[in-house]
């Protein structure tokens, strides 16, 4: 990337810093300073190793490579480095090293990509693909199977009228009630409704109405803890379907936990998040966290999936809906789970 004078790098989503030939930030833009955690106030004039890190042999090599840089005026990659920020986070980032040739500018151009946002906006991305042609698949058998269930259920029906008997009510009722739970069930694979009634809302209307329906059914069982961001503002979204979204997870939560367990809901802002490849100003990230046993590893590639569940009991198809209905939002969800912590995040656009 060549910077002519006067460019405006706050425009760029990619993150740029200028830095003088010793290493002292000349400058870095709003992308900048959302991933070095800092802002342009605090890091002009100190040098960028105050703000990002590295060591041991990885600072070493990065040293040579700015060196070489400056010295030769061509410019150079450093790969997959892991830098310490001043905050205590560390990142791992891929870094292209651009001197700028112009009359008179020593300077040099860092271009900084995150990783760990790439990565897990590819695996976001690989996941709705793949579970979008699995939806398909299941909602054309799902179709299939509701004709003749209706069938079936209008038969019952019909054989409790034409031979009038209590033993012969009994199975009809069974068959009735059995159809009925799996037309319960096909509704749920065919998904929620595809339009959404989207008005303002406050994204912590929908975790008090979960807290409440989750205390309600667990009891004393579970402990729920709210960690909530006051500031977050109203935003347009479906409240009843985001509730179910939000509910299929906690209850998820709850019913994979001993007796005993904590659930934390918690929600904060994100500024200049990618989400489904677009660039958003403002994003809520709203994170579902509980102490229980955790996710298995085999099955943390594929929870999103409909029909995989860790419990003999479950149908799993809770988290598959929930990320379909924040997928509608234009939002996702990310998880993490090892024993003793799992978190959800669901990470929804409030600048629509």
């Amino acid at each position: 990337m060549n910077v002519s004078p006067g460019f405006d790098l706050d425009s760029l989503t990619t993150c740029v810093v200028l830095i003088d030939e010793h290493g002292i930030v000349d400058t870095l833009n709003q992308a900048a300073q959302v991933l070095l955690e800092t802002s342009s106030l605090r890091a002009v004039g100190l040098p960028f190793g105050e703000l990002a890190s590295a060591a041991g042999d990885a600072a070493i090599h990065w040293h040579e490579t700015l060196t070489a840089v400056v010295s030769t005026r061509l410019p150079a990659v450093s790969r997959d480095l892991k830098l310490s920020l001043k905050t205590g986070r560390d990142v791992s980032v891929d870094v292209v090293i651009t001197p700028l040739n112009y009359d008179r500018d020593s300077r040099i151009l860092l271009e900084i990509s995150a990783l760990d946002r790439a990565r897990a906006i590819s695996e976001t991305e690989n996941l709705r693909e793949a579970q979008s042609r699995l939806h398909n698949v299941v909602k054309g058998l799902a179709h299939e199977v509701k004709n003749p269930l209706g069938g079936i259920r209008g038969a019952a029906q019909l054989l409790a009228r034409k031979f009038p008997n209590d033993e012969l009510d009994e199975y009809s009722s069974i068959i009735i009630s059995e159809v009925d739970r799996l037309q319960a069930l096909v509704d749920r694979l065919l998904g929620p409704r595809e339009s959404l009634d989207k008005r303002p809302m406050n994204v912590h209307e929908v975790t008090e109405r979960v807290r409440q329906l989750i205390e309600a059914e667990a009891g004393k069982s579970i402990t729920v803890t709210r960690d909530y961001d006051p500031s977050l503002p109203e935003f347009d979204a479906d409240a009843d379907q985001l509730t179910q979204a939000v509910l299929n997870i906690a209850r998820n939560a709850w019913e994979a936990s001993p007796i005993g367990c904590s659930l934390t809901i918690r929600t904060r802002s994100k500024r200049q998040y990618t989400l489904n490849g677009q660039r958003h100003k403002l994003v809520c990230a709203l994170e579902i966290i509980d102490d229980g046993p955790g996710i298995p590893e085999d099955l943390m590639s594929s929870i999103f999936l409909p029909m995989v569940t860790s419990r003999p009991e479950g149908s799993g198809l809770g988290l598959s809906l929930s990320q379909m209905i924040l997928t509608r939002h234009g939002g996702v969800i990310q998880a993490s789970s090892q024993p003793g912590h799992t978190c959800f995040t669901l990470l929804l656009p409030m600048d629509n």
